[in-house]
């Protein structure tokens, strides 16, 4: 009785340990990047403006250039508490420009020799405070509808956020195979985040099989149409600045193809969990069904959930570029041109070959539930 409570722990609640455990050491463990700060002699800490002066700026229709000057009260750092003039200097961006008003609070650099403060510029407005109110609402709601499943979501969550930052990116800045490093990391996020919804029991090792199997399909995919519409990897924002600050040894054609299936890993799980979960109830239904059954069983539910998942990755991909098609509409650009441009191309590689990913994650997923989820009863039955 004891071995078997103690497998059944170990099944339900290893998987949280283990989440747990990771979690701790990518905590810990360093980037590799902490000393690699652009202010090496300045505090950037928060500031609220007192005043503002908006004489120094010229308008000329929607472009606004010049200086903002704001006299602001220093909220953190080694001057805390000093009142000094500090420079918003507006570039004529308005995706890039910002401004402040009396009693806002802002992120400041305050540069300084010893103990004299040289200058102090305005970086930003700090919304460090209504971001953790957000996430703290969105963590409370989660955790009063899914009660325990709630509390496992977060802490996938978490290590899911920990892998990219701590291992991911400084991976992918030193130079690794963006595609192996990408795949070897999909991997541990599966089965991690898998594990806690299921437990160490065949629903995982289908689901994962399934997942894998599927994300496979969408990585050669995205290598060889990424190749054939000889898109580069320049194309991903802010991709050229990397070039530019010293990492030009980085292949960021590469990092592109990855940065295919880890777009849709995302879904990929999701569908893959929908599948095995609908062949595992068919199969507790129905203990004597065969595996061919349940594997039909699955294919059933995948075609279903096929449509409506294919279109969320449409729309998920499209939303970050409305303002790019309005523009080509706007100037009555030949839809021939639009398809064909380099930008919107990427897109319809990054949208058809995850759609593919997930069109093929339904029937392997269930082909790997059907077999494991009624291999036990089958040998059982012999």
């Amino acid at each position: 009785m004891q071995i078997k409570n103690l497998k059944f722990s170990m099944k339900n609640h290893g998987p949280v340990l283990f989440a747990i455990i990771l979690f701790l050491v990518l905590i810990f463990i360093p980037t590799g990047y902490e000393g690699a700060l652009v202010y090496q002699n300045a505090d950037r800490v928060r500031a609220e403006v007192l005043s503002t002066d908006e004489s120094e700026i010229v308008d000329a229709g929607l472009i606004r250039t010049g200086e903002q000057r704001c006299e602001v009260r220093i909220l953190g750092g080694r001057f805390e508490g000093e009142t000094v003039t500090a420079v918003n200097r507006l570039n004529g961006s308005l995706a890039q420009d910002k401004m402040f008003s009396e009693g806002d609070i802002a992120f400041v650099v305050v540069s300084h020799s010893g103990d004299q403060i040289t200058t102090v510029t305005m970086t930003d407005h700090f919304r460090l405070d209504k971001e953790v109110i957000l996430a703290g609402l969105f963590l409370l709601l989660l955790i009063l509808f899914a009660g325990k499943t709630g509390v496992r979501a977060i802490l996938s969550f978490a290590d899911t956020i920990l892998i990219m930052w701590k291992i991911l990116v400084p991976c992918l800045l030193k130079g690794w195979n963006p595609i192996w490093l990408s795949l070897g990391l999909v991997l541990l996020m599966t089965a991690v985040i898998l594990s806690l919804i299921y437990g160490f029991d065949r629903r995982c090792l289908a689901a994962v099989s399934g997942a894998i199997l599927g994300i496979a399909v969408t990585a050669v995919l995205g290598i060889v149409f990424t190749d054939m519409f000889k898109i580069h990897g320049a194309v991903m924002e802010s991709s050229e600045s990397l070039l530019y600050a010293g990492y030009q040894n980085l292949n960021l054609t590469s990092i592109f193809m990855a940065s295919i299936f880890l777009g849709s890993s995302g879904a990929v799980m999701d569908l893959s969990v929908d599948i095995c979960s609908s062949v595992y109830e068919v199969v507790q239904k129905k203990p004597e069904i065969s595996a061919k059954e349940a594997i039909f069983s699955g294919f059933a539910v995948g075609r279903a959930a096929c449509g409506s998942t294919t279109t969320t990755l449409l729309l998920a991909y499209s939303g970050s570029y409305i303002a790019l098609l309005m523009v080509f509409m706007a100037q009555g650009t030949p839809i021939a041109f639009v398809l064909n441009y380099k930008y919107v191309a990427a897109e319809i590689v990054h949208t058809i070959v995850g759609s593919f990913g997930l069109v093929t994650v339904a029937p392997l997923t269930a082909i790997t539930s059907g077999f494991l989820l009624t291999r036990k009863k089958s040998v059982r039955n012999e």
